[in-house]
């Protein structure tokens, strides 16, 4: 009976243990053999050997292209990966040897036959929705053939462009821009103007990430804004010697521009490079203003403005494959705008001692040049086969001098105020040298960390002369220099277990400062400080197309040159301004409930998010004894907001596809120091529609509204606008013909933007009209010889396609064969 119960132990340990070694886990990672990039949501089909009927198991590769999926079985078995567009990828491989079965990088061809007569509905996605951030496929947007990338921001979730186009990112304008994942000091410095002048042909994608982890910079309270250029990827398969390219041009009632743009690969080195320039003249903006002092002195001012803008941008990147897992990059960027500007305005003034009727005209002209170079060259090696570890060195020169003119004439005298003609000039350079290393390791199955380090000198002088009548007033003017250096080290773990994912780091920069004053009114002082900057996020997997996310980061926001420097702009005779060199770092804290949705034809996105910050830093008015209105900036504000953001993109029919992208945020702001007090609703939403029309013409169409926004002493009006364009394709889509416009829903197509702001001892009232309404016409032509398929530009919604289940609909029909 013992040899019995001994023998019935052993067949049941046997019978474990082979089921046991019956289950192999496989993982990889699928790219696109064409971009060199990931292939998200690609469809992985297990067969046994021989057998095509049903599968025993399948997947869908993640977001980043990787993939890991326990089979049962042993012995021979076929994996097939499918992915709309492109050709089946089949692998034999042998299950119930080793586990986990690592089948390394495997890539995907094109499917060149396919793409020549039927165009597929579920192609890749305009938006991919991660936890920590989003990124919108600008390239893969037909809008992009004749829109600037200020147009294309319209649509990107969770940024907002307002009438004046200004933009916020997360409800907030204070945010930095990255190109190409480094810092870009012009970009930060004038995001608006530069986007406006910049065709979206030239961006790949735009990223916004509103927790940007422990990698990046601390800096941007909101998040960063990431423009990835159009450039070849070095890890592209080398097969793919050739050339791709092309040029545009624009002619509209408000502007005209030119680019080009050439990318190729010949055997290891790969090339990229980007020329445009652009002349903007938006036409004539009229403010009105009306100011009521609480001691009885009122102003009425009315002006006229025109701006003229060129803009003119060159880049060049470079990429060798050194080897198998290692290669370098060198990148070289030059920005050059002039801003120009005439007005002229009349103030009328009364009461308080002015008497009921002094009035008085002056011109303004003002000229603005600023030119930005920026450089660098990245080494990256990996250590392993799988791409999971790796070393990453840069270096990274930025210089940007500036020159700002204004010459003021009155052309008459006042015993009142002073009306001396003036004229003042101010010369800023900041000159910038950023070492960074990266290292990411893995830990296991899913898990990795990453462990860094940067060093960054900033060295910005600020020359600024002041004339009364032609002679320099040294008593009014200012020079001086800020040495700026941080050293920063993070660490960030990431893993992933099933259904749920985890991210947390932390990071820390030292800081030191040193202001130098040669001329003017200031001290000269030094300061040190630390930041300890917190971030985590934490995903959760619903379905094969849902997840849930939970993140929380600190960011903080440094003042820059033009918040401290204390030089005082006289060139209004009733109103002073200048910077605070006292500020402290703005510190924000932000929590983000996020929901994203994906299937074939339907995008959702849903971020719920709270914002604080006790010691933000604002822009503040008040009247001093001499009756002066006095703008300077102050840690002066306790901000708290909370909103939602929702983004959906659906397509509805093979023909066409709708947009929304919207938010609304309550915003409540406080100041102890100024005893002031403010809060409010602000909403804005954005409604879109892309159709193909007949004959394959291409139309797009967006109303945009926004309400009131607000500020510690005051708020801004909302507005209206609505925009379209047409465009068709020709020659194979290698030619594109584009008609664009833009209208506001005010007299005349123009946008109405009222204001007001209440200061402790006045209040004011203001109008800006501004003619927003264009009319464009794009060309734009695409050449090249190599194998990079010319869909990589085509709209996604064409007149011929193939419906597809749901990937939840595949997944439910896959059933066991008998082993």
């Amino acid at each position: 009976m013992k040899q019995f119960k001994a023998f019935f132990a052993a067949v049941v340990m046997m019978m474990t243990s082979q089921v046991v070694m019956a289950q192999t886990t496989v993982k990889g990672v699928l790219m696109d053999e064409t971009l060199g990039e990931a292939e998200p949501f690609a469809t992985v089909r297990v067969f046994k050997a021989g057998k095509k009927e049903k599968p025993v198991a399948m997947f869908l590769t993640k977001e980043d292209g990787q993939f890991s999926q326990e089979v049962k079985g042993k012995g021979k078995f076929d994996i097939v990966f499918s992915s709309v567009g492109k050709e089946d990828l089949r692998q034999t491989v042998t299950l119930g040897q080793e586990n986990p079965l690592d089948l390394g990088t495997l890539y995907m061809k094109e499917n060149a036959t396919m793409l020549k007569g039927v165009e597929i509905v579920a192609q890749k996605p305009l938006v991919k929705m991660e936890v920590d951030k989003m990124s919108y496929n600008v390239a893969e947007d037909e809008d992009s053939k004749s829109n600037t990338v200020l147009d294309m921001l319209r649509k990107v979730p969770m940024v907002t462009v307002d009438g004046q186009d200004n933009i916020t990112v997360n409800g907030s304008s204070s945010f930095k821009v990255y190109v190409d994942g480094m810092p870009n000091a012009m970009f930060s410095s004038n995001p608006s103007m530069v986007f406006k002048s910049m065709p979206a042909t030239a961006v790949k994608s735009i990223e916004v990430m509103t927790n940007p982890g422990a990698k990046y910079d601390a800096e941007g309270a909101a998040g960063i804004l990431n423009i990835i250029m159009n450039k070849q990827n070095p890890q592209a398969a080398q097969s793919l010697n050739g050339y791709n390219g092309t040029i545009r041009a624009q002619v509209g009632t408000k502007q005209l521009g030119a680019s080009a743009f050439l990318n190729g690969q010949q055997g290891k080195l790969s090339y990229s490079a980007n020329v445009m320039t652009s002349y903007n003249k938006p036409g004539t903006t009229t403010t009105e203003m009306e100011q009521l002092q609480d001691n009885g002195s009122s102003q009425i001012l009315t002006s006229e403005n025109d701006v003229k803008t060129p803009f003119t941008m060159g880049s060049l990147t470079l990429g060798y494959q050194i080897d198998s897992v290692s290669m370098l990059n060198l990148t070289a960027q030059v920005n050059s705008m002039n801003m120009k500007s005439s007005g002229t305005s009349t103030t009328a003034i009364g009461g308080n001692g002015y008497g009921t009727d002094f009035s008085y005209g002056s011109t303004t002209d003002m000229k603005n040049a600023r030119t930005s170079f920026n450089g660098s060259i990245d080494y990256q090696r990996f250590f392993n086969k799988e791409h999971t570890q790796s070393l990453g060195l840069t270096y990274q020169l930025s210089y940007s001098p500036s020159t700002s003119e204004m010459t003021n004439n009155f052309g008459t005298t006042s015993n009142y105020i002073d009306l001396t003609d003036r004229y003042s000039e101010n010369k800023d350079k900041t000159t910038s040298h950023i070492f960074q290393l990266d290292y990411t390791m893995p830990l296991g199955t899913g898990q990795s960390l990453s462990l860094g380090a940067k060093f960054q000198l900033h060295d910005a002088t600020s020359d600024s002369k002041y004339y009364l009548k032609n002679v320099y007033d040294p008593s009014s003017s200012s020079e001086y220099e800020y040495k700026n250096s941080i050293l920063a080290g993070y660490g960030e773990y990431a893993g992933n277990w099933n259904k749920f994912g985890l991210k947390a780091g932390l990071r820390y920069e030292y800081t030191w400062q040193d202001v130098e004053y040669h001329l003017g009114k200031g001290d000269d002082f030094k300061k040190q400080y630390g930041s300890l900057v917190p971030t985590a996020s934490l995903q959760y997997t619903l379905s094969q197309g849902s997840n849930l996310g939970l993140t929380y980061n600190m960011r903080i926001s440094r003042p820059g040159i033009s918040y401290l420097n204390p030089y005082v702009d006289k060139t209004n005779p009733i109103a002073l301004s200048y910077g605070n060199p006292e500020l402290d770092v703005e510190k924000a804290h932000n929590i983000s409930l996020v929901y994203n949705m994906f299937t074939p034809k339907l995008m959702v996105n849903l971020n719920l998010h709270h914002n604080f910050t006790d010691n933000a830093i604002a822009q503040y008015s008040f009247y001093d004894d001499n009756n002066l209105l006095n703008t300077t900036y102050g840690n002066v504000v306790k901000s708290h907001q909370t909103g939602l953001n929702g983004y959906v993109n659906y397509l509805l029919t093979k023909d066409t596809r709708i947009f929304f992208n919207g938010s609304v945020n309550y915003l409540d702001l406080r100041s102890d120091a100024l005893d002031q007090s403010n809060s409010g609703w602000t909403a804005s939403a954005m409604l879109g529609l892309q159709q193909t029309l007949p004959w394959n013409l291409k139309l797009s169409a967006f109303a945009i509204t926004s309400t009131k926004s607000y500020s510690l002493q005051g708020w801004n009006g909302g507005f209206n606008l609505l925009t379209a364009s047409i465009s068709k394709s020709f020659f194979n889509d290698k030619l594109t013909v584009g008609v664009s416009g833009l209208i506001g829903l005010n007299k005349g197509g123009n946008i109405n933007i009222e204001s007001c702001s209440n200061g402790k001892n006045f209040t004011s009232y203001t109008n800006v009209k501004v003619p927003i309404s264009n009319v464009s016409l794009t060309i734009s032509y695409t050449f090249g010889n190599s194998k990079k398929p010319a869909q990589q530009h085509v709209s996604r919604v064409q007149n011929d396609f193939i419906e597809q289940q749901s990937q939840g609909e595949i997944i439910n029909n896959v059933g066991n064969v008998n082993q």
